[in-house]
């Protein structure tokens, strides 16, 4: 994703609140609960813990941890300045957070929290982060430098970079040997062979235009890329062709899949999630552009209840535009930042 403020910002300068073209089709999901989070500070991608039952959310200069259960704030991970994505390594007990604005990766243990180790990065801007169980390997997304940091996940010692073929914005692992990489300002999907640090493959996403979240469906070789020009291109894992555009939202930021249910999703800034359902013909259909809130842009899925999650937050009137501040940005309003729980209703 884009620096959290600039994507925050076009939001506001494209209109506060415009109305989600909705689906006839109803889907049986529903925003359960609003979790509140203290303090004004921006967000990014959460991440979940399904072992655990903690759901990890960026927050500028800190990770919130969450007991989803409770839903109350069970710790904080400090000192990530300008966080945007969380990668957890289950197998390793170790999560690692992308620290946007020193262009670091903080390391950190998995139950107690415990900042263990800080990496330097080999580029600028650090955005979405990925652990690969593979090779036990974690790839950033160096979005200012258009290439990607590579970490060997058990020494927490820098191995490798690779230059991509542009700004990375998200991406996914298969778990057997493909990394995919989203790349924003070129609208193409690279693939990455983790072993080699090589770029195997170069696809585009045409039709679809400037990407952001990507979730991938390991068992079938699919990929669903969720695009600025309102469509999710869905993609052969394999060959690189694509196999649906279907509308979704705007201002987009997230994608999650859920293997059980077949079903993708993508997370819209302009208030609604896009589910799309796997038929048994292997086509694809939208379900619904389900009504969240505004801002609600970034997904976490938790597979093993279905659940997902998505912070969002209110904010005042945007400020009139000035000579030193023309992007003048609103102030989120106290106390109204919330993780939005939304769950099929059995």
């Amino acid at each position: 994703m884009k620096n959290s403020i600039i994507a925050l910002s076009m939001m506001f300068l494209l209109g506060f609140g415009t109305v989600p073209n909705a689906q006839t089709v109803k889907s049986d999901y529903k925003v359960m609960r609003k979790i509140h989070l203290p303090g004004e500070t921006w967000w990014d991608y959460p991440s979940i813990d399904p072992s655990t039952g903690r759901l990890f959310v960026s927050r500028g200069t800190m990770v919130q941890v969450v007991n989803i259960t409770t839903g109350k704030l069970a710790g904080v991970i400090p000192n990530t300045d300008g966080v945007h994505g969380i990668a957890l390594a289950e197998d390793l007990n170790k999560g690692f957070v992308s620290d946007g604005a020193d262009s670091s990766v903080t390391v950190f243990n998995l139950k107690t929290l415990r900042v263990v180790a800080r990496i330097p990065v080999t580029g600028r801007d650090p955005d979405a982060i990925l652990y690969d169980p593979f090779t036990h390997r974690v790839f950033t997304c160096n979005g200012e430098t258009s290439n990607s940091t590579v970490i060997d996940a058990k020494t927490d010692k820098v191995i490798g970079t690779i230059r991509l073929s542009g700004r990375p914005e998200f991406s996914a692992t298969d778990g057997k040997g493909r990394i995919y990489i989203n790349i924003e300002d070129k609208s193409l999907i690279d693939e990455i062979n983790p072993v080699t640090l090589k770029i195997m493959n170069v696809w585009p996403l045409a039709p679809g235009e400037h990407p952001s979240g990507l979730a991938i469906d390991a068992v079938h070789h699919v990929l669903f890329s969720v695009c600025h020009n309102k469509l999710m291109i869905i993609m052969d894992a394999l060959d690189g062709k694509v196999i649906a555009a279907l509308p979704i939202g705007g201002r987009v930021d997230g994608a999650a899949y859920d293997p059980a249910l077949q079903r993708a999703y993508s997370s819209n800034g302009e208030g609604t999630l896009t589910i799309v359902q796997r038929e048994k013909d292997g086509s694809y259909r939208v379900l619904e552009d389900l009504p969240t809130q505004f801002g609600a842009r970034t997904i976490a899925l938790d597979t093993e209840t279905h659940r997902l999650f998505l912070p969002t937050a209110k904010f005042g009137p945007r400020p009139k535009p000035s000579a030193a501040n023309p992007h003048a940005f609103p102030k989120m309003i106290e106390n109204s930042f919330v993780v939005l729980e939304v769950a099929p209703v059995r």
